[in-house]
């Protein structure tokens, strides 16, 4: 690999300007990859106190150019330094030519033979290669033969000469490559033939009234293929285009996924909303606005688990613990992450499952598993949310010696729970009471190349994409004291005196400085430090540990964490942190965590379309001040779930340049795909501020449209940037309708009948669904997960086959009311009584209230100017009470509502969006 002191590879944009400013000088610069475009790179510049960044672009042939000024000749270059040299003549276009060329810093050396024994230690991993072999599901045995021979031959003559190169300064282990790409080939080729499949046209007609949705070939087809609501299992939406895979059940009690391509998200969100409520009319089954996650994380020291981890997932032992009286009521999803792991998959996954089955008397349903190395995440979820789960995405990124080893690294999981968007990561960071840096190194690296949910929010990391992320593992932070205070160390634990000692410990300092975990919260800690104890006792910590190169001191520490992260104004609530105590195989204890989590499910509305179709979601006076010396333009991305796609604003207007800040004016109104101020009120709106001359991100940020729910909100949010804090955007958002009227005033209107004209002119009668327009032709999709009783097809204009009645239980005098719907910052419920209005929800809804809370202390970077308004009942002026009963609870089995199958149906894979 050829090696130029001026290029710096994937150093973040900040670090380069830091550099700069370091260097001070005219004409200093460097080179960095590109944070927008994959095998591009950015040249950054400096110029009278300013950063000047310029794109270098890769055409066909692969030959590099500049993004220079307007004017000057393009010229190609097939060498990176024949660029660079030519760069140097002045007059080609940049703000100056290029002088001083500023030099990468050198990374710190790791410890000899550390890099032999982190690859043989992978090597010999249990089943890590031969895992690999048979999760490939080649079905002729002599290919896997093959490929046991290829492993065997690797390990005598191919292993010795990796670790060699690895020790001389080439980590990129060509040997172990050629291996693994060897045994995945034939998979590839499989996953691709499976892909292929021809494009049918089909039309859908769906009958309100009897509860049934018809698939016909034909137009004027016969309707002798259909399915009744509660054969309708699952509707999953893609991210990637409008298309909608609709989950069925089969008269053979199997699953067949039917996928149909809309003209866009509005028309597939109005379809969505006519399926849900005709099973809102037929069905009974609730679907639930809130569960309770299980998160936990050890580090199994290479040692085999006990014959019990009970305690783990009753959170029992020290800290905050749950109540013994729900020992054994179970949670809907649990999260359990290892380092250090010594199983196989199959062989943890049979350990975890039997583990719940003997707690909760559950057989729990794997949702996925990831593995890197010894370092592992596995998600396991009740039956009853099979239907329930989609989208769901692993990976991994590796820390370890010059980031190509996987023994430090992260693996990470992110999947949809109906509408509500989850990612978990797993780390196991840096060791080393000294290496404080090099951990939060790791972090930034995790940050930014852990590829997790939605691929549209590519500006945006981890820290964004979701809802909900967790972050847990073995994060190795120390207590900072010289190791003479080992023992005083000791004392203070068994004196129960905590605090003393976490205002000593370096995450909690790190993270207060705001270098890393940038606005996650951690409950606090009321239990002792997890590591390093002596092995089959909790009783005596062994922090001193006989090396080669003398004594090293452990002190004891809380290396073992459970962090998150959540959108403002979301309902998230820790239930327990702490860590058990008679788990005693490793020198490190079992974290566990709980939380109560809001979900949404999809939204129906009841309100007049033509009174809500025209409405906007409006930002005024925004002003972004963001902390950069460079010189260049911007303009904001608005990316949401609720828009058809990402807006972009025009181009901001500068304001100063001083201090090394830059205040740039911005403004713009979306219109979003459902304008009903109840789904509004759900949604958040990620901004993205770039750059216009290299489409960079300088920042990212999110706003909760609750925040606007009565009236002009003003707001403040902190930017962000692969973990650093990089400005502030201020501002107003506020809701308007069609008329202009506020949101609230919406709710005194009376109801009106919504009509739809067929092809023939006669009106066809819709159950209160606001977006449902004619669809004409599909435009083509791409291919989701692969499956052999899939069919594409294109939905076609079936505005004339739908015949709904109108609503007859409707008072036509009486003023509607926001629809109780199981909205993300409720947390119980109680049943009305069964003349009180129909509850609109997500595939198996049953009409109830519910009680509001209190939002989450996370405000995720989010700060209202304004008093916060008040999160509203379910109820408004002129509903009748629901008359309270005892709330419903889901985790106790006892009361869990029935399942979407009978108990007897085999257990099919949950839907995984490819």
């Amino acid at each position: 690999m050829v090696y130029w002191p001026w290029h710096h590879g994937n150093i973040t944009r900040s670090k380069a300007e830091d550099l700069l400013s370091k260097a001070a000088k005219d004409g200093s610069f460097l080179l960095r990859d590109s944070e927008s475009i994959q095998g591009a790179y950015a040249l950054c510049v400096l110029f009278q106190n300013c950063v000047y960044t310029y794109r270098i672009l890769p055409n066909e042939e692969r030959k590099l150019s500049v993004q220079a000024s307007e004017g000057v000749p393009i010229r190609f270059f097939s060498v990176l330094a024949d660029l660079v040299e030519t760069y140097y003549s002045p007059n080609m276009g940049l703000a100056t030519h290029l002088q001083f060329p500023v030099q990468k810093e050198e990374e710190p050396e790791e410890e000899p033979g550390q890099i032999i024994t982190c690859l043989l230690s992978f090597c010999v991993s249990k089943g890590t290669l031969w895992d690999l072999v048979k999760s490939s599901a080649l079905s002729r045995d002599c290919q896997s033969f093959k490929h046991q021979q290829s492993i065997q031959e690797y390990f005598h003559t191919s292993l010795c000469l990796d670790a060699e190169q690895a020790q001389n300064g080439n980590p990129n282990f060509p040997r172990l490559k050629k291996l693994t790409m060897g045994i995945c080939r034939g998979l590839l080729l499989q996953v691709k033939s499976e892909l292929l499949g021809l494009t049918n046209k089909m039309f859908i007609k769906v009958d309100v009234e009897t509860g049934k949705i018809y698939f016909k070939k034909y137009k004027d087809g016969p309707e002798d293929k259909y399915f009744v609501h509660n054969k309708i299992l699952q509707l999953v939406k893609s991210q990637k285009v409008a298309k909608l895979v609709i989950v069925v059940e089969t008269e053979k009690e199997k699953t067949l996924r039917k996928e149909f391509v809309f003209d866009d998200t509005k028309k597939r969100e109005g379809f969505c909303q006519l399926l849900q409520q005709m099973k809102n009319k037929h069905s009974d089954k609730p679907e639930p606005d809130m569960i309770t996650v299980f998160v936990g994380t050890w580090n199994m020291g290479n040692a085999s688990p006990p014959h019990s981890i009970a305690s783990w997932f009753q959170c029992k032992g020290q800290g905050k613990t749950r109540d013994d009286t729900a020992d054994h009521i179970p949670h809907d999803i649990y999260v359990i992450g290892t380092q250090e792991d010594p199983l196989g998959e199959k062989e943890w996954i049979d350990t975890l499952k039997s583990a719940l089955r003997g707690t909760t008397n559950i057989s729990f349903k794997q949702v996925t598993i990831q593995t890197l190395w010894n370092i592992r995440i596995v998600v396991l979820a009740k039956p009853e949310h099979e239907n329930r789960i989609s989208h769901i995405f692993s990976d991994s990124v590796k820390t370890g010696i010059a980031n190509a080893l996987g023994n430090k690294g992260a693996v990470g999981v992110s999947f949809m729970f109906n509408g509500t968007s989850f990612g978990f990561v797993n780390s196991h960071l840096t060791s080393g009471s000294e290496k404080k840096l090099r951990r939060n190194q790791n972090y930034v690296s995790i940050l930014r190349f852990l590829n997790l949910g939605d691929k549209k929010l590519n500006p945006f990391d981890i820290t964004h994409r979701f809802t909900h992320l967790f972050w847990l593992g073995d994060l190795n932070y120390r207590i900072e004291l010289p190791s003479t205070e080992a023992e005083s160390i000791v004392t203070k634990i068994k004196q129960q005196q905590y605090q003393e000692l976490l205002c000593r410990d370096q995450l909690t300092i790190e993270k207060g400085e705001g270098k890393v975990f940038l606005h996650y919260d951690e409950e606090e800690i009321t239990f002792a430090p997890t590591y390093r104890f002596e092995r089959d006792t909790r009783e005596k910590y062994a922090y001193t540990k006989a090396k080669a190169t003398g004594t090293k001191y452990n002190l004891p520490s809380w290396c073992d964490r459970v962090l998150r992260r959540s959108y403002p104004l979301v309902h998230v609530f820790c239930q327990s942190y702490g860590c058990t105590n008679d788990i005693m195989t490793s020198d490190h204890s079992p974290v566990f965590s709980t939380f109560e989590v809001g979900v949404s499910s999809q939204f129906v509305s009841k309100h007049d379309p033509n009174s809500v179709s025209q409405g906007g979601i409006k930002f005024m006076n925004c002003v972004a001040t963001l902390m950069t010396k460079s010189k260049t333009k911007f303009f904001i991305e608005y990316h949401s779930s609720c828009l058809e796609k990402f807006v972009k604003s025009s181009e901001g207007e500068n304001q100063d340049h001083s201090d090394g800040n830059i205040k740039v004016r911005f403004g713009n109104q979306l219109v979003p795909i459902i304008s009903d101020p109840e789904y509004l009120l759900d949604q958040h709106i990620l901004l993205c501020v770039k750059s216009t001359d290299c489409d960079e991100s300088y920042g990212e940020g999110c706003v909760a449209l609750r925040a606007a729910e009565s009236s002009y909100t003003e707001f403040q949010v902190t930017l962000t940037h692969h973990g650093e804090r990089t400005g502030t955007l201020t501002g107003g958002v506020q809701l308007r309708t069609s008329g202009g009227k506020q949101t609230e005033k919406l709710y005194g209107e009376r109801l009106r009948t919504n009509v739809i004209v067929g092809e023939d002119g006669k009106p066809a009668e819709m159950f209160d669904n606001p977006l449902y327009g004619s669809m004409g032709k599909s435009g083509g999709g791409a291919k989701d997960s692969p499956d052999p009783q899939s069919s594409k097809d294109h939905l076609t204009a079936p505005d004339p086959y739908f015949s709904f009645p109108k609503p007859s239980d409707q008072d036509p005098d009486r003023p509607p009311v926001p629809t109780p719907r199981n909205r993300s910052y409720t947390c119980s419920e109680t049943k009305p009584p069964s003349s009180g209005p129909t509850s609109f929800t997500s595939l198996h809804p049953l009409a109830y209230t519910k009680n509001p809370v209190k939002p989450s202390r996370s405000e995720g970077g989010m700060v209202l100017m304004a008093n916060k308004p008040p999160l509203p009942m379910k109820s408004r002026p002129g509903q009748a009470e629901a008359t309270p009963t005892k709330p419903r609870d889901y985790r106790d089995s006892s009361e869990l509502p029935s399942k979407l199958r009978p108990t007897s149906r085999p257990i099919q894979p949950l839907p995984k969006e490819g």
